[in-house]
């Protein structure tokens, strides 16, 4: 009963009369399964519910539906499992269980005649697993990108507005409470890539583990970058994006920059936006809040009335969806897109050429090229390089061969410019 179990709790109480409207009778709260009994609580809930026991709750005959909201893999995981061997119906908000075991936990409810719904696990409040499952369910989908960490959604707007380097916003954003103590899971792309694994699991009916996400974080971004990104027209944001053609699945989190005209370039702040394109609905867009106590319960109650309107009614609930075992998940060193680079050069002539020439050696072709700072007392410069359309395994191959430069000392970023 954390932060949003507190929050389902309150829901559960305060729209009693409602739930029961529409659901057709009351959804009891049987118990709540917390780790200190005596510790206060944010909301009023009775004493006799509480329990440290989790037999209590996934033994109890007369319970219809377990909530899982403990976050990590373990015990939450084996807690899922055993309510579906039991028969009962799960509700989650687990982005780690669902990511890494997702399609055998829907294997299991299929095969044991339950549902497992989690909505929650993705956006918070921001609808997207039920679209993807029931609305766009006559669709192939094509592709997704979606900015599916509020964190790092909130750091990259702060240091785009004020100018400021990455470690300075990073500690406002734990002042604040947006950031954890230990920040790696969201400025490193864990936690977009275990919502991105969901995403692409369910898009493409394939089974895609967080381990199939190439991932790469925030940290190497500096003020500067955002300062030539807006000279360039772009905007910078930590993207998931996923994409399936040739019977095969690529999923990457890794910051992009991103025309600004485009509607994610615009998602700011600790929002979360995710950008489907289907082959008959078109581009759609779901914005929202991503995380917080009400948006995210908002998510898991809608799950609960989902499944108890099935057993009021006695309906037998959709099937998990079956996933395809022959889709194979792409390289990311196949993407083909478009780079900025900014590198720390000698200040002489000459230079470009040589840049120039490793990169003509590997088809990679510039489509501009601007020196930006001097330091004329080290006698260096800035280099800020575009190019065109170039494969992601020759742009490796030639961060490398540029580093062997004299003339360059540092390969301050590199950056892949996303425009779908």
């Amino acid at each position: 009963m954390g932060v949003v179990g507190g929050g389902v709790v309150a829901a559960l109480q305060d729209k009693r009369d409602l739930l029961v409207e529409m659901i057709g009778c009351p959804a009891e709260l049987k118990g709540v399964l917390v780790r200190d009994t005596a510790k206060p609580r944010s909301h009023e809930i009775s004493p006799s519910l509480l329990t440290t026991n989790a037999e209590d709750i996934l033994g109890n005959p007369e319970v219809d539906i377990v909530v899982e909201l403990m976050g990590g893999q373990d015990p939450a995981f084996d807690y899922i499992l055993k309510g579906i061997s039991l028969g009962r119906h799960i509700v989650t908000a687990n982005k780690e269980v669902m990511a890494r075991h997702g399609p055998d936990i829907l294997a299991k409810a299929r095969t044991r005649g339950v549902q497992v719904l989690f909505e929650a696990a993705v956006a918070g409040g921001t609808p997207i697993i039920a679209p993807l499952l029931r609305d766009l369910a006559a669709n192939e989908i094509i592709g997704i990108h979606g900015i599916i960490n509020g964190t790092t959604n909130y750091i990259l707007t702060r240091m785009a507005n004020e100018g400021a380097d990455f470690e300075d916003t990073l500690a406002e954003a734990q002042s604040l409470g947006y950031a954890e103590a230990d920040p790696f899971n969201d400025v490193g792309g864990v936690d977009a890539a275990y919502k991105l694994a969901i995403l692409a699991t369910l898009a493409f009916r394939a089974r895609v583990k967080d381990t199939d996400v190439f991932r790469e974080g925030i940290s190497r971004i500096t003020a500067r970058d955002f300062l030539y990104a807006q000279e360039l027209g772009y905007a910078i944001k930590l993207l998931a994006i996923a994409d399936s053609r040739d019977g095969a699945v690529q999923v990457r989190v890794h910051p992009a920059m991103v025309p600004g005209e485009m509607m994610l370039a615009k998602v700011d702040g600790v929002l979360n936006a995710v950008e489907i394109q289907a082959d008959m609905a078109g581009k759609l867009l779901f914005h929202g809040a991503g995380a917080g106590e009400m948006p995210t319960a908002s998510a898991v109650v809608a799950d609960i009335v989902d499944i108890a309107r099935n057993l009021a009614g006695n309906v037998v609930p959709p099937a998990p969806p079956v996933l395809s075992e022959g889709i194979r998940v792409r390289p990311m060193s196949d993407l083909e897109t478009r780079y900025y680079l900014r590198l720390s050069v000698s200040d002489r002539p000459g230079v470009l050429a040589q840049i120039g020439r490793v990169l003509g050696e590997l088809d990679i072709s510039i489509a501009s090229a601007i020196q930006k700072e001097t330091d004329e007392v080290a006698q260096s410069a800035e280099f800020v390089l575009m190019t065109h359309r170039a494969s992601e395994a020759a742009m490796q191959i030639a961060m490398e061969r540029l580093l062997e430069l004299d003339v360059v000392s540092e390969i301050g970023n590199m950056l892949r410019v996303e425009e779908w």
